[in-house]
């Protein structure tokens, strides 16, 4: 029990709800079938009433929308499959409404071919190119090949032209809804790759911006450097070397200022950004308390908690929420639904040699329902 509720948390949002539309699909087609069996006598009919079924079942599970396990060959197939069964099933039905000899085989006919009737409108109409049209002439047809009359039969084919249209509308509603749910998911993964993207750009331009200027003036003077050289004017080579030199140093020098400058995070900063990044995954994050209450010598290490505690929680998790507490003795970051163990975590090691290079310490506190990061400050 404890591996499927574990199984169950696992799975993200979207995945859960398909699961959940899958199986009502299915269901509710079990339950057509129990009850159409339980309204007919007759042997022939239980049987090619569950063959539908079962027939249906493996077709609405091969629709690409609808699919788990389901492969495009298997697709083809049970569709073609069940639009022979569910021919079959109403052609039988039809017949045997024109060969009964007493009323109740003839009603029994007819249960059997609205059976068919309903199953195709569930699992095969909604799918195919001109669906409105082919539910109008199977409509039609049902309504007068098992109507008593041609009047009961116009009326028949308009009840089931409306059961019809509202079970096939019913059915493209849900495929609908499964693929706004997808794509919202997906708008979330790509949100999330766009802003490490984003980052990793800027940081590319300032790097560029720094340090490119300085790199050309090197080969340039490089350059110059070997002409005098080869020219035999050794002190101007020289000079043009020593400046070389010297801006090689400050190339070096500004580049180590801009590599500390994207290292020394901002505590504030960050919570920010990591509200943003969760938001876009569906995770809503609480703050408790206020970066002011974190010491100011704790402001940089308590930043790169908020980060990398993120980044398990994007990563290693399906959270809907997540409450970061700021405080002076130490700070906390706890998000539901995680994914594995903390020793699959390799981020976290990096995690508590930082916070062990300025006293303070990391405690992990991981279940099945909830993962937490503690950290108490030095002296606290």
């Amino acid at each position: 029990m404890s591996q499927l509720v574990t199984w169950w948390r696992a799975l993200s949002g979207p995945a859960k709800f398909r699961l959940y539309t899958r199986l009502t699909f299915h269901v509710a087609i079990v339950v057509v079938v129990v009850a159409m069996i339980a309204t007919v006598a007759a042997p022939w009919s239980m049987v090619m009433i569950v063959f539908a079924g079962l027939v249906t079942l493996v077709a609405m599970d091969a629709q690409p929308d609808l699919a788990t396990f389901s492969t495009v060959a298997s697709r083809r197939w049970a569709a073609t499959a069940l639009t022979v069964t569910l021919s079959v099933l109403w052609l039988v039905a039809a017949v045997m409404v024109r060969v009964a000899t007493d009323e109740a085989a003839a009603d029994e006919a007819r249960t059997v071919g609205m059976f068919a009737m309903l199953l195709a409108t569930l699992a095969l109409v909604p799918f195919l190119r001109h669906k409105w049209r082919v539910l109008l002439v199977i409509s039609l047809a049902t309504g007068l090949v098992f109507g008593q009359s041609w009047m009961s039969g116009l009326l028949l084919a308009a009840v089931v032209a409306a059961t019809g249209f509202f079970v096939a509308g019913t059915t493209l509603l849900t495929v609908w809804g499964l693929r706004v749910v997808d794509e919202l998911e997906h708008a979330k993964r790509v949100e999330a790759e766009l802003q490490v993207a984003e980052e990793r750009l800027r940081f590319a331009r300032d790097l560029h911006d720094v340090v490119g200027r300085g790199f050309s003036a090197i080969a340039v003077k490089s350059e110059l450097a070997v002409a005098l050289s080869r020219a035999g004017d050794t002190e101007r080579a020289t000079a043009e070397m020593d400046e070389v030199k010297t801006l090689a140093v400050e190339s070096m020098g500004q580049m180590r200022t801009l590599v500390r400058g994207y290292r020394n995070i901002d505590l504030r900063g960050e919570v920010a950004g990591a509200r943003s990044l969760l938001s876009a995954v569906g995770c809503r994050l609480v703050v408790e308390g206020d970066a002011a209450k974190v010491p100011q010598r704790n402001h940089e290490v308590a930043a790169w908690v908020v980060r990398e505690g993120t980044t398990n929680i994007v990563e290693h998790s399906s959270a809907t929420t997540a409450t970061l507490t700021l405080g002076a003795a130490g700070m906390s970051l706890r998000n539901n639904r995680p994914h594995g163990t903390a020793g699959e975590r390799s981020g976290l090691r990096g995690l508590a040699e930082r916070l062990a290079a300025v006293g303070a310490d990391l405690d992990v506190v991981a279940s099945d329902d909830d993962f937490t990061l503690e950290i108490h400050w030095e002296n606290s």
